[in-house]
């Protein structure tokens, strides 16, 4: 089936080679589902079942598959499962192979190479894990896992061995034990719910556990991570929006990694979750070919500050096993952050984070603007370049008359 590209159709998939003007807002359209009434289409529940999720189906959607992406759908599920929604789907320009939607969801044979340094659990989650599905990292917090299913799969997932079950990993979360290991250590005051895609639950499931965690005196608020605002925003209903407003403090962060992934429906499923109070963070992966460009970077935390979205974490893309081929370097991810400080408002710039390989927990990554210091002064240079001195001496004390170059520290590399 080729997309309709009639004026009188639904409107043909984005070129993903361009971007959005930060002010346009496109809808994904039904596109290659123009046939589908739009109850349907804007049905959750219908885009779960119709989910492209094998081989002959994403090649009679698509049929310009390169090799490499048919040899790797081929062995997706010996690894992780293919399942793409029909409403990101649409994204996709079926002409570019380098689209940077598709590079995102659809399985490439890349994934079968892995590199001597990549691991099946690369931020150590299961050793830092008291009970099934609970992970205890960092001092006051848990990473509570509810599920191992996710509306749609992207390729270079840090959970690749737990989620979809591809693998066999058989993960089986124990609400009954995270809960009470919660309820027994007092120094938990925040508790994140992950996955998997926690929002897959219907709205009565979802309410008992945050209810159940929010009855626990020492937790003071409750997060959740989730991609379903982009990859499925027929869920963010209004039912879901009044239900959640219930568990106040709660906060979302969402995933989105380019700016054709903020479409008008994802927009207005956002306004929902801010309109019930909801502060709303979204997580990125820094990734080759899709957003390893400070001016693609730049459109994305722009336009998703217009979502009312606060850019939050990019994160280098961990060292997943079968994930060489979508890593971008830490150099270029450092100069993006450059060009974007400064450049754009400070409330659009993210943290650029590596969580730390083996489980050392998320550490900031960033340009170096303090270039030397001692108990006297602090140099500093700004975004163009610029240095200047800052005087350290708190209690008014004369400075010595010592210039920079003769500060003990040397300049940071």
């Amino acid at each position: 089936m080729q997309p309709d590209t009639s004026k009188d159709g639904a409107e043909e998939p984005p070129s993903c080679r361009s971007l959005n003007s930060l002010k346009e807002f496109r809808s994904a359209g039904r596109g290659f589902w123009s046939h589908v009434p739009g109850s349907d289409w804007n049905n959750w529940h219908w885009q779960l079942t119709h989910r492209i999720t094998t081989l002959e189906q994403l090649q009679r959607l698509m049929p310009t598959l390169t090799p490499e992406e048919y040899a790797g759908t081929q062995l997706a599920n010996q690894k992780l499962a293919l399942a793409i929604t029909p409403c990101f789907f649409n994204l996709i320009d079926p002409a570019d192979e380098n689209c940077p939607i598709r590079r995102q969801v659809i399985p490439r044979l890349e994934e079968t190479h892995t590199a001597l340094w990549e691991m099946a659990d690369p931020c150590g989650e299961d050793a830092h894990s008291p009970v099934p599905g609970l992970v205890h990292r960092y001092p006051d917090r848990v990473l509570f896992l509810v599920t191992d299913r996710c509306a749609s799969y992207c390729r270079y997932c840090t959970r690749s061995r737990l989620v979809s079950n591809a693998s066999g990993y058989d993960f089986h979360p124990q609400f009954e034990d995270q809960i009470d290991y919660i309820r027994n250590n007092k120094s938990i005051r925040d508790v994140l719910l992950s996955g998997g895609d926690p929002l897959l639950f219907n709205d009565e499931k979802l309410e008992q556990l945050l209810s159940r965690l929010r009855a626990i005196p020492h937790v003071e608020f409750l997060r959740i991570g989730t991609r379903i605002p982009v990859f499925l925003p027929q869920r963010i209903t209004p039912e879901l929006c009044a239900m959640l407003k219930k568990y106040h403090p709660l906060f979302i962060s969402i995933h989105s990694n380019h700016p054709r992934e903020l479409t008008t429906e994802v927009r207005d499923a956002l306004g929902r979750l801010a309109d019930a109070g909801i502060p709303l963070g979204n997580q990125s992966v820094l990734l080759r070919h899709v957003n390893d460009d400070a001016t693609v970077m730049k459109a994305h935390i722009q336009k998703l500050l217009m979502c009312r979205v606060k850019p939050y974490y990019i994160y280098q893309c961990d060292l997943i096993a079968g994930s060489a081929h979508l890593r971008a370097s830490v150099r270029e991810g450092i100069e993006i952050i450059e060009k974007l400080r400064g450049h754009t408002t400070g409330y659009a710039v993210p943290t650029y984070v590596i969580d730390a390989p083996g489980g050392g927990g998320k550490v900031p990554v960033s340009p170096e603007y303090v270039l030397s210091r001692n108990a006297d002064r602090v140099l500093i240079r700004n975004y163009e370049g610029k240095l200047f001195e800052y005087p350290e001496a708190a209690d008014g004390t004369p400075l010595s008359p010592a210039p920079m170059k003769e500060f003990e520290e040397p300049e940071l590399a």
